[in-house]
């Protein structure tokens, strides 16, 4: 989203799905909106969040990860990361899909929510 580019991050949050950066005039959420069956697709991070706040937002990028497959109830671990860049440095976060080899794939979507 060109015209978030330089504006002041206000707030940042993030759940089992998606990342929600707000800024003066509305908010950005990013989720991964592939879900198929039986699958199960979650959103992790080992960065502090709250550090984005107050920075000036550059851009976000998504990148393959590694299948990181093991025993458990899911025969495949597909994961992609998240790189949220501002003017202080990045966070990132890790989108997992958790799928019996027959599905796959990530569909990172932007949803705009303008304040009124």
């Amino acid at each position: 989203m060109k015209q978030l580019r330089g504006m002041i991050i206000r707030d940042a949050e993030v759940d089992e799905d998606s990342i929600t950066l707000k800024f003066d005039f509305g908010q950005l959420t990013l989720r991964d909106n592939g879900q198929c069956c039986c699958e199960n697709r979650y959103m992790s991070t080992d960065d502090d969040i709250k550090s984005l706040v107050g920075s000036r937002f550059v851009c976000y990028e998504v990148k393959d990860g590694p299948d990181v497959s093991e025993d458990d109830e899911y025969e495949v671990h597909d994961t992609q990361f998240l790189e949220i860049q501002t003017d202080s440095g990045f966070i990132t976060l890790v989108n997992h899909n958790e799928h019996n080899g027959y599905y796959g794939g990530f569909s990172i979507e932007e949803q705009w929510h303008a304040d009124r």
